[in-house]
């Protein structure tokens, strides 16, 4: 087998020093252009490619232009979009990305984030989990910095990016309670999440500020998904009592009551806009947020701290927005006589 090509090997061929091959690489200025093209060209000739872990060996007082990304789930089409928006950022300043998921399992965190250590990240834009706040701060004593995006860590002094969950819940159920509506189930994720007491919590105050006391059997907590939210919908509305409205707490529950709303009537507005949802029949009301965003500021908080920026640790709040589609329709039957139809599947 060959011998991998050096930066020596590209030095000797472009009739330059090693320095200015190491400029070059480095996309550093001042090397003229007649002879950047010189070394250019015998990188191409020789299959050159820089190695970035022996580099950072040599190297570990600078940055390895790596990041490190973690999330929920990549496979949620919320974290993906907050994913893209990161790596636009980190392409942009000519740093890579490293993802990894947590299915928020804090074991499972501290592994992806101790692999993501192993090379040497300069910093990590994090969905934080329940735990490993002790771990994390060991991570930071060593350097690296810490923003949090979606929602914030206990006990971490560190920026975080979140959007104002609570608000664009009471939002919602408002308007499901404007629409005649007094039995409004509750569909979330697990209450660990941070996210999700809180969209819980705007539930319970919207409900009280209408007089209403919450109905612990119209309450679900724990839906992971679609296949669970969908059977969740199914018990609700089989109930001698059921409900007239749902509110889901994340784009994956609103799907599964979508599927499970098949010639069933029930007023539904959602958490998470989704793809298609103005495709529906009617078209899905959503308290929509932008992940786009949330990634995009994240990542600019984290290479401000790369860069060196040691202001006293941000909690950045974007609003949310609430998009009437119609789902949200009026409660059916007495004592409204003219309401129309709500929420139906189509078949």
């Amino acid at each position: 087998m060959a011998a991998r090509p050096t930066m020596k090997d590209v030095a000797r061929a472009a009739g330059v020093s090693l320095m200015t091959v190491s400029r070059v690489v480095a996309g550093e200025t001042g090397v003229a252009p007649q002879t950047a093209a010189r070394v250019e060209e015998a990188i191409r000739a020789l299959g050159y490619q820089r190695n970035d872990i022996a580099r950072n060996l040599r190297r570990k007082a600078q940055d390895s232009r790596t990041i490190g990304l973690v999330v929920d789930d990549l496979a949620n089409p919320f974290f993906s979009a907050l994913a893209r928006s990161v790596e636009d950022e980190a392409y942009r300043r000519g740093f890579l990305v490293l993802v990894g998921s947590t299915n928020d399992d804090p074991r499972r965190e501290r592994d992806v984030v101790s692999a993501f250590s192993a090379r040497q990240v300069d910093g990590l834009v994090l969905v934080p989990t329940g735990g490993n706040r002790p771990f994390f701060r060991a991570q930071m004593a060593r350097g690296v910095k810490v923003v949090c995006v979606d929602r914030p860590a206990t006990g971490l002094d560190v920026d975080c990016v979140a959007v104002d969950n609570r608000a664009g819940t009471a939002t919602a159920v408002r308007h499901l309670l404007d629409r005649g509506h007094s039995r409004i189930a509750y569909l979330g994720d697990r209450q660990e999440i941070w996210t999700q007491r809180e969209r819980y919590a705007g539930y319970e105050q919207a409900m009280a500020a209408a007089g209403l006391a919450v109905d612990p059997a119209l309450v679900r907590h724990g839906l992971r998904g679609v296949p669970e939210a969908a059977k969740a919908i199914g018990e609700l509305m089989d109930a001698p009592n059921p409900p007239t409205a749902v509110f889901s707490g994340n784009d994956l529950v609103t799907l599964g009551a979508v599927d499970a709303g098949a010639s069933r009537r029930f007023a539904l507005v959602g958490f998470d806009d989704f793809l298609l949802a103005d495709k529906l029949d009617p078209p899905i009301s959503v308290v929509s947020q932008d992940p786009a965003a949330l990634g995009r500021t994240a990542a600019q908080l984290l290479f401000g701290r790369i860069d060196g920026d040691d202001a006293a640790a941000r909690s950045v709040v974007l609003a949310t927005r609430f998009i009437d589609r119609g789902s949200g329709g009026d409660a059916v039957g007495p004592p409204l006589p003219g309401g129309r139809a709500v929420y139906q599947a189509a078949e």
